[in-house]
């Protein structure tokens, strides 16, 4: 379970303020109606991390794509920036203290990153269903790190 993504040279502007007020705007539907959709139709999920250096939890709103034997996978795309979005830190730093609320329900997780070929068939799979996640990856120089979420036992 290693995370070894590393920042790029260059890529779009991370996600400012109006992204950050429509991220909450979606958690609360998802937590509220038990099922939740990202602007353009992507199935999302509330990803619930311990801080890096806080212990404190983190939420965010991730798209996820179907992953193998119940599986999710999330990218940590950050709209095609340099930089990993924080919560990808936070997952490298406390891989088995992760949760997700997906249709209604919390599920605890625990992060794996995926590498070499299973990573690409990985994100052939994502680039084919999203072509918005496809454009992501061309905006900057960075791998984008591919999760895969597993549920644990609590």
């Amino acid at each position: 379970m290693t995370f070894t993504s590393r920042p790029g040279t260059y890529g779009a502007r991370q996600p400012g303020t109006a992204v950050r007020w429509l991220n909450k705007l979606t958690m609360r539907r998802i937590l509220r109606k038990g099922g939740g959709k990202m602007l353009g139709g992507l199935d999302a999920l509330v990803l619930t991390t311990l801080g890096k250096k806080s212990g404190e939890p983190r939420v965010s709103p991730v798209c996820w794509f179907p992953g193998d034997s119940g599986s999710w996978l999330i990218v940590a795309s950050a709209n095609g920036a340099p930089k990993n979005p924080a919560w990808y830190y936070n997952l490298a730093a406390h891989p088995d203290k992760a949760q997700i609320t997906i249709d209604g329900r919390t599920v605890p997780v625990t992060a794996e990153q995926l590498h070499g070929e299973e990573r690409a068939r990985a994100w052939q799979k994502i680039a084919d269903s999203s072509a918005r996640f496809a454009a992501y990856q061309n905006k900057t120089d960075r791998e984008l790190p591919v999760i895969r979420l597993t549920p644990r036992s609590a």
